[in-house]
């Protein structure tokens, strides 16, 4: 396809960039653009438990639904379990080992019925299961078995093929994803959280063959793994989510080069060549604004003000290419960025807020008051958002002068657990004094440790600072 300029409508803008929902994108699409890095390769092996942890819209869903359509392919079983599916099998028991048994009962036969509804046969009894002692994959077996010998039971041949394989490999992947959908971080959530995850390691240890793959959001399984002495035994099934900025940019150009239809050289896309030329069809080569970013690269824009998340791309791009088609141009340049850089701001605080307000109900009073204060920005010396360990921990005890901040057990938070729990949200990035090098969360959780001063300044990241801005907008350019 030759790009003779875009138009930028909505169709258009969605196929670019993707659908920020994967669970919304077209799976050819999705497969079509989808970047697979080294997360994949942990999540996607033939293990029985495997635990993906990530902030929200750091590419969760998206992960799981190219899995499962490569194991669909292979011809294994795949059961997809979503929060609805389960909401009946919350226990109210006291008595948490019977929480778990019902758990695992609730779960195993969740889990069989709809194999036998995948294949046509969903009013089979299950008095069966129980005689196999709960065990899963001999209850399928023996169904199976029964359904080649019986006459009366016609299998289409896919379905008849996905039965001869299993008999073969004894072989089903589960995928429970979205568990953090309707979550308070109240007692019963992080209990009944704890007792489905004590019944996935049963099931998985109990059937072999029966693999277990669970998503959750970051700040879920901090409650969780704060809360169940338990945890220590699935700590090794855990694996976190994340991407570094090379792997955002790929990911970035992969959905641009897609869309026009053109062949990429994965090798290339992976090294270190400058790749940023994919971009010139949807992006103006330079930022041709003031301050640190004038004519510096697009793309380094682009990633200065991205989370290392999928989502912030989508949102952001989304953002300036409807900003482009109201300004009737064919690509989008620097007026169209820094029309969006405040709505897309304000809208990943408000995300932040929403996202960690069951583990720090102040949380938004205590993001709100990060912005330089009134001394900050008249002070000659002040570098904006970058202080040093002992100013930013003067800042958060000015913030604490308003009331102090409990987390969700009530336990009243310290200033250094403020700044490790901004730290561990992505709010405040790590940053080696003199160079524009960020460390995040998920790559160091050692400079979480009681927020010892490892010779880090602390950044606000770049994505909140038109939410939280200085006397002019003006101002930020020169700041970031």
């Amino acid at each position: 396809m030759i790009n003779r300029g875009l138009c930028f409508d909505e169709l258009t803008i969605s196929r670019l960039f993707g659908n920020e929902a994967a669970e919304n994108e077209e799976i050819s699409r999705l497969k079509e653009y989808y970047f697979k890095n080294e997360t994949y390769t942990q999540i996607s092996a033939n293990l029985p438990l495997r635990i993906l942890v990530g902030h929200k819209g750091i590419g969760k869903s998206a992960l799981f639904n190219v899995a499962q359509q490569e194991d669909m392919a292979k011809n294994i079983i795949v059961v997809s379990i979503k929060p609805d599916d389960i909401v009946q099998l919350n226990s109210d028991s006291h008595n948490f080992l019977s929480t778990i048994r019902s758990w695992k009962e609730g779960l195993s036969e969740l889990i069989a019925k709809k194999i036998l509804i995948s294949i046509g046969s969903g009013n089979k009894e299950f008095g069966n299961l129980k005689q196999s002692g709960g065990k899963v994959l001999d209850f399928l077996e023996s169904t199976f078995r029964n359904y080649i010998c019986e006459a009366n039971v016609d299998l289409t041949p896919a379905k008849a093929k996905l039965v001869q394989r299993f008999l073969r490999n004894h072989q089903v992947s589960v995928y429970i994803d979205d568990l953090d959908r309707g979550w308070k971080g109240r007692d019963n959530d992080i209990t009944q959280l704890s007792a489905l995850l004590n019944a996935v390691r049963d099931l998985s240890k109990e059937n072999k063959g029966l693999n277990f793959k669970v998503s959750l959001r970051s700040d879920v399984y901090y409650l969780y793994r704060t809360s169940d002495e338990s945890t220590d035994k699935i700590e090794g099934s855990v694996i976190w989510q994340s991407w570094t900025q090379h792997e955002i940019l790929v990911m970035l150009i992969k959905r641009i080069e897609t869309f026009f239809g053109r062949d990429l050289d994965q090798g290339q896309l992976r090294g270190g060549a400058d790749i940023s030329r994919y971009l010139n069809p949807v992006f103006e080569r330079v930022f041709r604004g003031t301050g640190h970013w004038k004519n510096q690269p697009m793309h380094n824009v682009i990633m200065a003000l991205n989370r290392k998340r999928p989502r912030d791309l989508v949102k952001l791009c989304t953002l300036a290419a409807r900003s482009a088609r109201e300004m009737g141009v064919s690509k989008i340049g620097t007026e169209n960025m820094k029309a969006v850089f405040k709505p897309y701001s304000q809208g990943r605080l408000q995300d932040t807020i929403n996202e960690y307000r069951s583990e720090l109900p102040g949380i938004e009073r205590l993001l709100m008051n990060m912005k330089p204060n009134r001394e900050q920005r008249r002070s000659k010396v002040h570098k904006g958002y970058i202080y040093t360990t002992g100013e930013l921990l003067k800042k958060i005890s000015n913030i604490e002068q308003g009331g102090v901040f409990r987390f969700r057990s009530g336990s009243v938070a310290t200033t250094k657990e403020l700044a490790a729990f901004m730290y561990k949200i992505n709010f405040l990035v790590a940053r080696r004094p003199g160079r524009v090098e960020r460390t995040y969360f998920e790559e160091d959780w050692y400079l979480l440790n009681q927020f010892a001063d490892f010779g880090y300044h602390w950044e606000v990241h770049p994505a909140f600072r038109w939410a939280l801005p200085m006397e002019t907008m003006e101002d930020l350019y020169h700041q970031i």
